[in-house]
């Protein structure tokens, strides 16, 4: 048995093969996306006004013990990581797959590849050069970081708090790590290094702004690498056992690291926790069942709310727990779209204790694009919302007031971001005791008819029961 908990509310149309339509969770025939003619109106908009869902009812699988959520924090001793838009593209721009948007963990900076076709009729290969976007002032601006040469499609930025861009290249056998930061009309660049190895993964930045990491992962072990922020350039911290993917942050300090950790012989995979403040130990973090795989997704520091994908239920599903609870992992119905993907992306941050209140934006894919979805564990439902033309999917950062900025560039606008407000989760009024009705604290079988109101009617048309003879 899996320590876990399904809410199965829509359980039934989902199994009938049926979807739930954009912003409600009735059943219907499938999965689309939201209209894209609302999307301004729907963006502007700070109230959802679609009926809310009725309560889904809870199904709970109990294990012979709790699933694994231990929180590492408690154990800190002293210090001893697109589906393409199809939007109108100006005749410079190539369509192709968006590489990926990585967004600083404060939000300030952000840095992508971006390419662009060449002049020349010979040389019709798109030009990759690095952009950052500084998102945290009046108006997102975007510097491009072009070089003497374009890079290759296959390098990784990544922005740092300061404003410069790190850069890794594959060249030959071995990858360069340089700063990028923009010199008047130019690009200054500082080579930290190169580190040799197969492959080498840059991880999501690190929440001190300053640190960068990277996994360079082998047969049998994955090499855990500090590439920026080191005295001494690329510095191997520690050889992790396992095959080691992911990365996830699990504290604001940038000390607790989570990873995807398969063994090295085979077997399921599991979330483990890095300890960078103890000599890189690394100790369980999630283990819903022993032979599921466990993957963490998404994770906000302030809440201790975790985003999980698992196939402990019997397939693939999205769930949600609690960093450091003994309560089962739970894997909403709501979550499940069949013709869909739906990845999480960004968690409203600053909700101290209050894990189930906290806004999730997560990533749709179907047949006809991609779009946005919002959900918050407490409230059940999930609001399907249409995006901005040529948002950069499943990018985007939450503020501590739940307004969601959405960064995208279409063939108009090279530089800009969309603020969505968080819809919120309709609830039923509370029924309350008619007026000269004392409460009595039980719960109310119906709602209180409201008192009925007598006006006129035509003689022709009045009703002719209830009435009484005389004499």
């Amino acid at each position: 048995m899996t320590a876990c908990a399904i809410e199965d509310g829509t359980a039934a149309a989902v199994e009938a093969g049926e979807t739930v339509e954009p912003g409600s969770d009735e059943p219907s025939g499938g999965a689309e996306p939201p209209d894209p003619a609302a999307a301004d109106a729907a963006l502007n908009d700070a109230a959802d006004t679609a009926a809310p869902a009725d309560a889904a009812t809870e199904a709970a699988t109990e294990a012979a013990g709790p699933p694994v959520l231990e929180d590492p924090r408690a154990r800190q001793g002293p210090p001893g990581p697109q589906a393409p838009q199809d939007p109108a593209r100006s005749p410079a721009e190539t369509v192709l797959p968006t590489p990926a948007f990585t967004i600083t963990a404060n939000g300030a900076y952000a840095a992508r590849l971006t390419a662009a076709r060449r002049e020349t009729p010979e040389n019709g290969d798109p030009a990759w050069f690095p952009e950052r976007w500084t998102l945290d002032g009046p108006e997102p601006y975007a510097v491009p970081l072009p070089l003497n040469q374009p890079e290759d499609a296959g390098s990784q930025v990544l922005p740092l708090a300061d404003g410069r861009v790190l850069i890794r290249r594959r060249v030959t056998d071995r990858h360069t790590l340089s700063l990028l930061y923009p010199t008047g009309p130019g690009t200054g660049e500082l080579l930290l290094g190169a580190v040799e190895c197969d492959e080498l993964t840059l991880l999501p930045p690190s929440p001190d702004g300053v640190s960068a990491y990277a996994l360079s992962t082998g047969a049998y072990s994955t090499g855990l690498w500090l590439v920026a922020g080191g005295p001494n350039g690329p510095e191997l911290i520690a050889e992790l056992p396992g095959r080691c993917s992911g990365g996830v942050w699990l504290d604001r300090a940038g000390r607790l690291l989570a990873l995807d950790r398969e063994p090295a012989g085979g077997g399921p995979v599991k979330a483990v926790a890095v300890d960078l403040g103890r000599g890189a130990e690394m100790t369980p973090l999630l283990q819903i069942a022993p032979d599921s795989d466990d993957r963490l997704l998404l994770a906000d520091p302030d809440s201790g709310l975790l985003l999980i994908r698992s196939d402990a239920p019997g397939h693939d599903r999205l769930g949600w727990g609690v960093l450091g609870s003994c309560l089962p992992v739970r894997f909403p119905e709501c979550l499940r779209l069949p013709d869909a993907a739906v990845t999480p992306f960004a968690v409203q941050p600053g909700q101290m204790l209050m894990p189930e209140s906290c806004a999730v934006a997560l990533r749709i894919d179907g047949a006809t694009g991609s779009w946005l979805g919002v959900w918050r564990p407490d409230g059940r439902r999930l609001h399907q919302l249409p995006v901005p033309g040529g948002w950069l999917a499943g990018s985007g950062v939450w503020s501590r007031e739940g307004v969601l900025a959405l960064p995208y560039a279409d063939g108009e606008t090279a530089c800009a971001v969309a603020l969505l407000t968080a819809p919120a989760d309709e609830e039923p009024a509370a029924v309350r005791a008619p007026a000269g009705y004392p409460e009595s604290g039980m719960q109310p079988s119906g709602a209180v008819a409201p008192p009925s109101v007598c006006r006129p009617v035509p003689l022709g048309q009045a009703p002719l029961v209830g009435r009484t003879t005389t004499g």
